[in-house]
């Protein structure tokens, strides 16, 4: 893992995409869902082809232009922007985790939202940022487990739990066991506690809440959408270095960024064109600074998503990405 990056790892998956054949994708981007999952279902997908999308207007008019990249990576950014609102998930915003949901498991979106978070990063879109690390912990096989009450979004049992830490003798601790003797039964930890081990019995039940009363759909359906272009078993082989990627990343965009980003075309050196085009430069090298400093109507996040469809960098190698600035 210290010798790989996960755009190298990322790189050879996407060795398997035939770039020959195309799936495509009639999208509305007023129901972005809808679109994806009609394309996703079609009996002519297949996860190695091309991604070809075509967008419709307000209007319910096509789009007029050629898929070279920009859509596909618009496409996966709106669609992983979605997902992360999926009545599948629950939690924190930039934490989520997996929670289940009848009439999702009858439409399979256990399974598609494991897919399409692999054909997202494989086909050089966003990865998603949003899952709670404890479930991307528990999808490598890492014990680890570290969460709060907070990360329960029940407001009865979240104030049943704080209760539980502020208790200060064995009889209080009793008290709220019996009187919420449901909660815990139902999540396996019903019993006598003493006070020095309350801490200990709320991370018990976090760990039951979080994880394991959906461990099934975890195990049989996400990480079996996980497996497409092999991403799964490279998150595996790999899991120091892709492990993150699914998880919130507090990086910012930045200027540099930015400008490692964008391929200039330049004129020969030493001609008149070219003098006034490294003027041009040191404008927009200032403009991603203002940008940068907020200084200006555009964010860099913005500006990104304006010239390559991407809100936030890509896992995938950024030159691959790259749009060319002339």
């Amino acid at each position: 893992d210290t010798h790989v990056q996960a755009h190298e790892i990322i790189a050879q998956l996407a060795l398997a995409i035939n770039h020959k054949k195309v799936s495509r994708f009639n999208i509305c981007r007023s129901d972005v869902w809808d679109g994806a999952v009609g394309g996703f279902r079609r009996s002519t997908y297949s996860d190695n082809n091309d991604m070809f999308i075509q967008f419709t207007d307000d209007a319910g008019c096509f789009e007029e232009g050629l898929d070279t990249g920009g859509p596909r990576r618009e496409f996966l950014t709106l669609l992983t922007n979605h997902l992360r609102t999926r009545p599948i998930f629950d939690g924190p915003q930039e934490s989520r985790y997996v929670v289940y949901n009848a009439k999702a498991a009858r439409e399979d979106e256990y399974f598609l939202a494991g897919k399409i978070i692999a054909v997202s990063i494989v086909h050089g879109g966003p990865a998603p940022h949003f899952l709670s690390k404890n479930l991307v912990d528990h999808i490598i096989g890492n014990p680890s487990f570290d969460a709060t009450i907070e990360d329960v979004k029940d407001e009865e049992m979240g104030k049943v739990l704080h209760q539980f830490l502020e208790a200060a003798s064995d009889e209080s601790l009793q008290n709220i066991i019996l009187q919420n003797s449901t909660m815990f039964q139902t999540a396996g930890c019903l019993r006598v506690v003493r006070t020095c081990e309350k801490h200990a019995f709320v991370e018990e039940y976090l760990r039951w809440y979080i994880i394991h009363r959906n461990h099934s759909w975890i195990q049989l359906e996400i990480i079996y959408g996980l497996a497409s272009l092999d991403f799964f078993s490279a998150l595996q082989q790999h899991s120091s270095v892709l492990a993150p990627v699914l998880s919130y990343s507090c990086k910012v965009l930045t200027a540099s960024d930015m400008e490692n980003m964008f391929i200039p075309n330049l004129s020969p050196p030493g001609s008149n064109r070219r003098q006034k085009e490294a003027k041009t430069l040191g404008f927009w090298a200032d403009y991603l600074s203002d940008s940068e400093e907020k200084l200006t109507a555009v964010s860099l996040e913005e500006l990104l998503m304006f010239a390559t469809g991407l809100a936030s960098l890509p896992p995938a190698d950024t030159n691959s990405t790259n749009p060319v600035h002339k």
